[in-house]
């Protein structure tokens, strides 16, 4: 299997795998009334943002994975906050209060994207301001691609100054949690509201300088 480069062309994928593997890690197919929600929200702004921090694992079928990277995490957001969520806050409305769909929880993040909570390692200096997303289609799992898309960005955003890189992932995914422990991943404190029981994990990586 080939690991290459993102290209535009690979959008369609990028949008089908975080589908595929969005329910922590399992596929989330069936689970939304609209299939792209969950690519609209974490892998596609990151196509228009910086495609040079996205990579591919491409088999016979096509693309089989990818990971995507984000080297200023605020930065990120702020773009997003100005050039991503206005467009689709034309095509989606605001879902009512009491919507509890799938659906209704990723569009409310077009109207209120920012986290609810501190996140200390964001804080000037930032210890870990970078952050990515990785997902492999079952098939391609098991056979060290994921170790080498993680290999090949973290040696990008090391080579752009990053001192650090974080991401955030599910309690219910202990597979992916083992994968990103034996790279060396350990966990970030996030101290979440009072009345917002946590569901996951926020994990960092200090990077060499």
């Amino acid at each position: 299997m080939e690991i290459r480069c993102y290209e535009p062309d690979d959008l369609p994928a990028l949008y089908d795998i975080c589908l595929r593997t969005g329910d922590s890690g399992a596929d989330a197919t069936g689970q939304f009334a609209d299939p792209k929600l969950l690519g609209e929200a974490y892998a596609a702004p990151y196509a228009a943002h910086n495609p040079s921090l996205i990579s591919v694992a491409v088999d016979e079928d096509g693309v089989a994975g990818y990971i995507i990277g984000c080297l200023d995490t605020l930065t990120f957001e702020d773009w997003c906050r100005r050039e991503w969520w206005p467009p689709l806050r034309e095509r989606y409305p605001e879902p009512a209060d009491d919507d509890a769909s799938r659906d209704a929880r990723i569009i409310r993040m077009f109207y209120a994207p920012d986290r609810p909570w501190p996140r200390p390692y964001l804080d000037p200096p930032a210890t870990h301001p970078s952050h990515l997303h990785i997902d492999l289609l079952p098939h391609a799992q098991g056979h060290g691609l994921g170790r080498r898309l993680m290999d090949r960005l973290l040696d990008q955003l090391a080579v752009f100054g990053s001192p650090g890189v974080h991401l955030g992932v599910s309690a219910r995914n202990s597979q992916a949690i083992g994968f990103y422990q034996r790279i060396g991943f350990t966990p970030l404190l996030v101290e979440p509201p009072a009345d917002r029981k946590p569901t996951g994990h926020v994990l960092g990586l200090t990077l060499p300088r």
